[in-house]
């Protein structure tokens, strides 16, 4: 997976560095240093993140890394973490050109208790029900972050992006289908967009919404 977001570099002393503006806890299972490489500027550069707090980490370069772009100027950044907790479920009977179902309908499932969004927006996207997605995931409340849900949606055949667009806030047009990310916290609540509206496992389906909430996105392929 990779993960684009806009990012300014800082400077101290001559090691340069950019903020990830996402818990990186989310996406890979590793505490430590993290072999990552980015595009920045249309030069692909081999890095590490290093952990800050909380699942906080920063984008570390040297002067060498960043002499052809204005470190003064925000950059779009495209990120690949090497060691991540996705997987693609190879014991699934299901694939992309098997999949669970074609998205062409979305029915809202509400969470029976707080800490399920994950597991409900992939029962809602596969069609089936939140106990059979937390028994597919193997977690329970408060335990399912994207990672997971990325490799819930490969269990069951369910074809998305290899991109999670991090908007921060700014304003964003939507794809047809996607999972969204909102702020909470350490970790972020998910919903779903489909055809125009959005999902909640908290309420009833609605037709607005406030994109300054939103923190980023995951496009999922539909008809």
């Amino acid at each position: 997976m990779r993960y684009f977001f806009n990012g300014k570099l800082e400077k101290a002393g001559e090691i340069y560095s950019i903020n990830v503006p996402f818990n990186v806890w989310e996406v890979c299972d590793k505490r430590d240093k993290i072999a990552a490489e980015i595009v920045l500027d249309n030069l692909i550069i081999e890095c590490e993140l290093l952990p800050e707090k909380r699942g906080k980490y920063k984008i570390l370069l040297s002067a060498e890394d960043v002499a052809h772009v204005d470190i003064d100027l925000e950059h779009k950044i495209l990120m690949h973490i090497r060691e991540s907790l996705i997987q693609l479920n190879k014991n699934s009977p299901y694939s992309v050109t098997n999949p669970i179902r074609e998205i062409d309908s979305m029915e809202v499932i509400i969470q029976p208790v707080d800490g399920l969004c994950s597991q409900t927006c992939v029962a809602m996207l596969a069609g089936v029900t939140i106990a059979e997605v937390m028994s597919v995931m193997g977690l329970r409340e408060w335990q399912a972050k994207m990672g997971e849900m990325i490799t819930a949606l490969n269990y069951y055949g369910l074809d998305h992006s290899n991109i999670v667009i991090y908007t921060e806030g700014r304003e964003a047009i939507l794809p047809k289908c996607c999972i969204m990310m909102e702020k909470m916290g350490l970790y972020s609540h998910y919903l779903v967009h489909y055809d125009g509206k959005f999902y909640d496992p908290n309420l009833p389906a609605f037709s607005e919404y406030d994109m300054s909430q939103l923190l980023g996105y995951l496009e999922v392929k539909c008809l």
